[in-house]
């Protein structure tokens, strides 16, 4: 009788197989889930789903989310989802105040102590970076040092401070990104020592990718686009107008909370310096430049991530 040769075992697709696990409820407890996307791909929504299968709770890991204030123009979790798991570094700073991804992660590490451990989502990959591989202590630059930097800026452009940098640091940074510029020009200058050379004494990662589940969302251009003009109409059905309204009064646009996209154009349109639909096309072309360099930095630093086609999510489990 002729041998018969077996078939071989088709190979399991990790992100599958992780996502039929999560909304299963059977995660692994000690691991936290890590979900990274660009801004509009229903990364949160996701979250909160795989949440409440596994009982866990979700941590922010957006830079803007991180501020009181502007609640519906970042798109923070909404009453009803706060209801529906334990959220944890949402709106906690105040708007007049700085907040560096050394904060973040000093506020973040006793949360990852939790069991199970929670769903850490957010856009921003500073953050994730500095949790999965570690983060330098770099001292924090001044007022005084911030304010002559952002008159250096004003004064001379982009292009002056990012030619004032280090070779080593110019190499690493978007040098099109003017907080990035702004940032690494800042420690240059006070310590004399490039953001290089502090990124190169780094501290062991609070969570090695290894011991997480890190899902990286991705997403088509036109699909995502379309996504964040449908959300920017429910943010002014939702009260943004208002929301800018409450925050005018003590508006400066020199805040880290003052950059979340739209803020600036709502509070022109306000103040009479733009029309409501000059101030959305404003909104909508920001947004889309911002999920742009987003997928940009996912590409190149996320490469060991799992990866997942957030339209295709959405299909197999449901719009989130």
């Amino acid at each position: 009788m002729p041998m018969v040769s077996p078939v071989p075992p088709r190979p399991v697709d990790p992100v599958a197989a992780f996502l039929s696990d999560a909304c299963a409820g059977r995660t692994d407890p000690a691991r936290p889930i890590l979900i990274a996307g660009p801004t509009a791909s229903g990364k949160s929504g996701l979250a909160l789903a795989i949440a409440r299968a596994n009982a866990r709770g979700i941590v922010n890991a957006d830079s803007l989310q991180v501020y009181g204030g502007w609640r519906v123009l970042t798109a923070r979790p909404s009453d009803a989802d706060l209801a529906q798991a334990p959220h944890a570094l949402f709106g906690h700073v105040p708007p007049d105040q700085d907040y560096s991804v050394g904060q973040w992660l000093r506020d973040a590490g006793p949360l990852l102590r939790q069991r199970p451990a929670p769903v850490i989502v957010g856009g921003t990959g500073l953050y994730f970076a500095a949790l999965t591989e570690g983060l330098a202590d770099i001292p924090a630059t001044t007022p005084l040092m911030r304010a002559r930097a952002t008159a250096h800026l004003a004064r001379d452009g982009l292009d002056a401070l990012a030619g004032a940098l280090d070779p080593d640091t110019r190499a690493r940074i978007d040098l099109r990104n003017p907080m990035r510029v702004q940032r690494a020009w800042e420690v240059q200058t006070q310590t004399g020592r490039g953001l290089a050379a502090w990124q190169d004494d780094t501290a062991p990662p609070l969570v090695p990718l290894a011991s997480a589940l890190p899902l990286l969302l991705t997403a088509d251009r036109e699909w995502l686009a379309a996504r964040i003009a449908a959300r920017f109409e429910a943010m002014l059905a939702a009260g943004a107008l208002d929301e800018a309204r409450a925050m005018m009064a003590d508006w400066d646009p020199a805040r880290l909370s003052s950059k979340a996209i739209g803020a600036a154009e709502l509070i022109a349109h306000l103040r009479g310096d733009l029309s409501l639909e000059a101030a959305r096309t404003a909104t909508l072309l920001a947004t889309r430049r911002y999920a742009k360099r987003q997928r940009t930095w996912f590409r190149n630093r996320m490469g060991a991530w799992w990866s997942a086609d957030a339209q295709e999510i959405g299909r197999m489990f449901g719009e989130w």
